[in-house]
């Protein structure tokens, strides 16, 4: 490939993007190459090479429009115009890779896949990708994948969904979609794309060696180590580079090549009619074997990072005029020009003509209106449609399903007698299942051991292998496979073995999952209940680990639905209305299981059995925000708790009404996210004293919340005290309860307040 021409006095400037534009059009001015004849558009471009002229020339238009949206995303931010400069200059080979998919292939992509996009959008007559990623660039409300939340590739007649990703956690919920569509056919489920798509991933080289990516890595190649189909193409596109921190030579090939169980194939993205063989291959490996397929496309970086990184300031200029002239744009017109098939000054006015497009969607795009109100920016976070919920809540499952599930009509948990909480999210759980068989229950040991402590026990009887299932040791792909069978229709039912192990993955939830709603606005969703064995009390047993009540971690999520009953009929009817959230709204939802009280039986003393109830009839399910109030009308002091708090404040109670006299009103808050401040209002109204027993710690628990509704309500004036836990870890043994709140705490407390 010839070299462009170099200008020593323009290589000493600033503005890298300018130089890199004036080298393409000098290259072409100055090409002065072999010419061949034209060849038909249905032949190779060259000679031996597996892409045809008309692939080739439409490649090569993508490849400019992803250029020209660099230049002009450069050129405008500067008058605020455009808010996003990260560009994909020197990965416009990705195109090839949208090419030789399809647009049902969901597509989780890096953020320089503007190539991608633009050969991508050919596959549906009537789009445009300069117009829709000028509005995307702008922030314009218009923008038809993110209405003006974000710059995100993404659309969703092209099955393109929207990352925000910077690094790799969306590596899990490709694969996790991946693994969905094999799922759906072992369910019978009805898949929204053909049955022989694969799941498009793409990320850097910098990013293969983040944790999450590894994650995906493990968990692809576990799968297939099983035989079991996970047909993902992961494209790294390698440039050599993370922002400033280059990856050592030969690094990702030496570190993927010989991987067991993940299929390595390298392609050059830097040359269209070179590289488009390979990554044919490797796209045809991954949908006809159906295994994970690592797609190694060489790259380079051009124009640095994004146009606040002045790379000059960092890199000699030697090395930036080297870099330059590996720009794949510069081999493409080399190869348009050496075919025959532009004109030097056909390919110039090619160029021109996509310049001026890009600039002209891009003030098009300025005049558009931007998001200028808190609640159009907050539409699609948290979709509630209370009446649809309540109706798909209530909604009983076929009797004969329920029978068949249970074992029986004797053994319908209506039949049976009063019973604890871990036995009633198990009949719940059998029942959600009945109700949805689109629903899918998945977790370490949940399947044939039960769960860790028996909560699951029977539903792998029940349901068997292809809808309950143990997964490998990690919460991260976990949640990742919870987001895949969301993406293709499935109602995930994800189990976190405890509340602590949820940290390890929480930018699944936060990053992913539940930012979905938000930056596709509303397009995609990720309906799903993840089920987390939750906070402390275990008798000084585990430790930290087994005794987390870190809350607040899931409190600081935007959108997410976050329930925690105290007793089994509240947690059977909550269920059922966390599932409809989910499938009704697309919510992300988690129910929160106090270990501490799955076995719990008594209430009082021992043997008196009022911590069991009967199950709720079908048809019954908890609003929403509802909490449930015992000895409603009690006065003289009002406790508001949740969980373990529950039981041990109604203990507490009884110890003050016989010391104090009082009347003593308990109020579960059941919903912990979002808080129902308009129902703990009214519970404050008619308060003498009240009290926040929160199992919490001190510095990050759910009290702050109600007790700011309270103030905000104007009932500061009432006396309050919090109960609450210790800023501290939980420690082993009996030193656990120096730390968590216990019945003689609330009670002391109650008494202070006298």
């Amino acid at each position: 490939m010839s070299a462009p021409l170099a200008i020593p006095a323009r290589h000493k400037g600033f503005n890298r993007a300018e130089i890199v534009d004036q080298n393409f059009v000098e290259f072409v001015r100055e090409w002065r190459g072999d010419v061949g004849r034209a060849p038909r558009d249905d032949a190779p471009v060259l000679p031996g090479s597996a892409l045809d002229a008309r692939g080739f020339r439409e490649l090569l238009e993508s490849q400019l429009i992803s250029r020209h949206l660099d230049l002009m995303a450069r050129v405008l931010r500067v008058q605020n115009k455009v808010f996003y400069t990260i560009g994909s200059s020197g990965h416009e080979g990705n195109a090839m890779v949208a090419r030789l998919t399809r647009h049902t292939d969901p597509a989780f992509l890096h953020y320089r896949s503007g190539g991608f996009m633009a050969e991508r959008f050919r596959k549906l007559p009537g789009m445009d990708p300069v117009m829709d990623s000028a509005l995307s660039f702008a922030a314009s409300k218009d923008d038809p994948a993110s209405g003006g939340r974000h710059k995100v590739w993404g659309s969703k007649p092209l099955w393109v969904l929207p990352q925000t990703s910077t690094i790799a956690s969306h590596l899990p919920k490709a694969l996790g979609t991946a693994i969905a569509i094999e799922q759906a056919k072992r369910i019978g489920h009805a898949l929204p794309i053909p049955v022989d798509s694969i799941a498009v991933c793409s990320f850097g080289d910098a990013s293969s060696n983040h944790a999450t990516a590894q994650t995906a890595f493990n968990a692809a190649a576990w799968t297939a180590y099983q035989k079991l189909p996970a047909p993902v193409l992961f494209v790294c596109e390698d440039n050599g580079i993370g922002i400033s921190v280059k990856t050592p030579h030969g690094w990702v090939a030496n570190n993927f090549r010989h991987r067991a169980d993940l299929d390595y194939f390298y392609a050059d993205g830097l040359d269209l009619a070179a590289g488009y063989a390979d990554v044919a291959r490797a796209v045809a490996h991954c949908r006809d074997t159906r295994r994970p397929t690592f797609l190694h496309l060489g790259t380079t970086r051009i124009m640095g990072h994004a146009g606040t990184d002045f790379e000059i300031e960092w890199r000699s200029v030697e090395e930036l005029v080297a870099l330059e002239a590996t720009d794949p744009l510069l081999r493409s017109a080399s190869i348009a020009l050496a075919s025959g098939l532009y004109a030097r000054d056909e390919l110039l006015d090619l160029n021109e003509s996509i310049r001026k497009r890009c600039f002209a969607a891009a003030e098009d795009a300025d005049r558009r209106p931007r998001l200028t109100a808190l609640d159009d920016v907050m539409a699609p976070l948290a979709p509630y449609s209370p009446e649809a919920v309540r109706a798909e809540a209530t909604r009983a499952a076929d009797p004969g399903e329920r029978a068949r599930a249970f074992g029986g009509e004797e053994k319908l948990p209506e039949n049976q007698p009063p019973r604890h909480l871990a036995i009633q999210i198990g009949q719940a759980l059998h029942d959600v299942m009945a109700k949805y068989p689109e629903s899918l229950l998945f977790g370490e040991d949940v399947a044939q051991k039960g769960g860790v402590y028996t909560v699951t026990k029977g539903l792998h009887k029940a349901f068997r292998n292809a809808r309950v299932f143990n997964t490998l040791l990690d919460e991260t792909m976990i949640l990742g496979l919870a987001q895949g069978y969301a993406n293709m229709g499935m109602l995930p039912l994800p189990e976190i073995q405890y509340l602590a192990y949820f940290h390890n993955a929480c930018d699944q939830i936060r990053g992913e999952a539940a930012s979905l709603q938000f930056f596709s606005n509303g397009q995609y969703r990720n309906p799903m209940v993840m089920r987390v064995a939750s906070l402390g009390y275990q008798r000084g047993f585990g430790g930290h680990f087994h005794n987390d009540n870190s809350i607040s971690a899931l409190r600081d999520i935007p959108g997410l639905v976050v329930g925690c009953p105290s007793r089994g009929d509240d947690a059977a009817t909550m269920l059922r209305t966390l599932m409809a959230l989910a499938k009704i709204d697309g919510r992300v939802t988690a129910f929160l299981e106090p270990i501490a009280l799955y076995m719990t039986k008594d209430l009082y003393e021992a043997g008196d059995g009022q911590w069991q109830f009967a199950y709720p009839a079908q048809g019954e399910a908890m609003p929403l925000g509802e909490g449930r109030v015992y000895e409603a009308g009690a006065d003289d002091l009002v406790i508001f708790t949740f969980g373990n708090g529950v039981p041990m404040s109604l203990r507490a109670a009884r110890r003050l009404g016989k010391d104090m006299g009082w009347k003593v009103r308990v109020v579960d808050l059941r919903w912990l996210v979002p808080l129902n401040d308009a129902f703990i209002a009214r519970e404050a109204a008619t308060a003498k004293r009240i009290l926040v027993v929160d199992e919490g710690r001190k510095s990050a628990g759910v009290g702050e919340g109600v007790i700011t509704a309270i103030v905000e309500a104007g009932l500061g004036g009432v006396p309050l005290r919090r109960v609450v836990g210790a800023d501290t870890f939980t420690p082993l043994a009996g030193a656990a309860f120096l730390v968590l709140p216990g019945d003689d705490d609330i009670v002391a407390a109650g008494l202070g307040l006298a």
